[in-house]
């Protein structure tokens, strides 16, 4: 049974639901977990897990996200994150990838923020970062009294010479559609290189279709079996081997998970 540790199955490209999970289902997998991006999202991703047993979700302002941020938010999130089926605190981070992504002050004060409600609530939380490697491992090395909880950080594609340091923070890495892409070959060397109580597996549906599949649309869970499969070859393991590991480090980061759905009813 797969894991799909990150996907935003509230996006409108999945409307008429039903074939989608009932394909998601066919293909293996036996959680997703549905991420929400700002309050909105994360209210709908809250509708999604109480409809769906295998479907659980996470909360979170993602900083691009931010220029939609009013007062009263961050109480409206801490509220899901009370829920029986609210696995993490996230989408949350750094983007400065476009120009006209919000002001950093305001991502990093936002950032900074729900690691420390997060950890209040006793949440791990869900990493989004991209062309900002350096102000992500500041900001988190700043606040690592935060991340008692954990953490990962998802679609991770920085260098592989940086995994060390993020995990020495206690966190983990996802992979999704891009490490099975030919010219991702730094996002490879990362994959090869996290350590096996650190890796987990997404798709970010509906985006980043792996390799068979590439530029088909939307992704989605059903797809992780290839996502999978290619990470065991990058990591010289078998797939057999790499699933169970995911299990394992999802059952250890999330501890809302129900030991029912855990490896052997347990979490090491």
């Amino acid at each position: 049974m797969y894991i799909d540790v990150h996907a935003h199955l509230t996006d409108k490209a999945f409307l008429g639901e039903a074939g989608v999970m009932s394909a998601i289902k066919g293909a293996g997998v036996g959680l997703v977990i549905c991420s929400g991006y700002d309050v909105d999202s994360s209210l709908a991703a809250r509708s999604l897990a109480e409809k769906y047993d295998f479907v659980y979700f996470s909360a979170g302002f993602q900083p691009q996200e931010l220029h939609k941020y009013k007062e009263g938010d961050l109480d409206r999130l801490r509220a899901l994150w009370r829920h029986e089926k609210c696995l993490a605190a996230g989408e949350i981070g750094l983007d400065y990838h476009y120009e006209d992504n919000p002001p950093e002050s305001l991502q990093k004060e936002l950032f900074a923020a729900q690691l420390r409600l997060a950890d209040e609530a006793g949440l791990p939380v869900v990493i989004h970062s991209r062309s900002c490697a350096a102000d992500t491992l500041s900001l988190l090395r700043e606040n690592r009294r935060y991340l008692r909880h954990g953490g990962v950080l998802h679609c991770y594609s920085y260098a592989a010479e940086m995994v060390a340091d993020f995990e020495a923070l206690g966190l983990y890495f996802s992979f999704g559609g891009t490490s099975t892409y030919d010219g991702a070959k730094k996002v490879q060397k990362s994959a090869a290189r996290v350590s096996p109580a650190r890796i987990l597996t997404e798709t970010d549906s509906p985006y980043l279709t792996p390799v068979p599949l590439r530029g088909q649309f939307p992704n989605t869970p059903a797809n992780i079996p290839y996502i999978a499969k290619n990470l065991a070859r990058l990591r010289g393991e078998s797939e057999a081997e790499l699933v169970r590991r995911v299990w394992e480090n999802a059952a250890r980061l999330f501890q809302k998970l129900p030991s029912s759905l855990c490896p052997d009813g347990t979490r090491k």
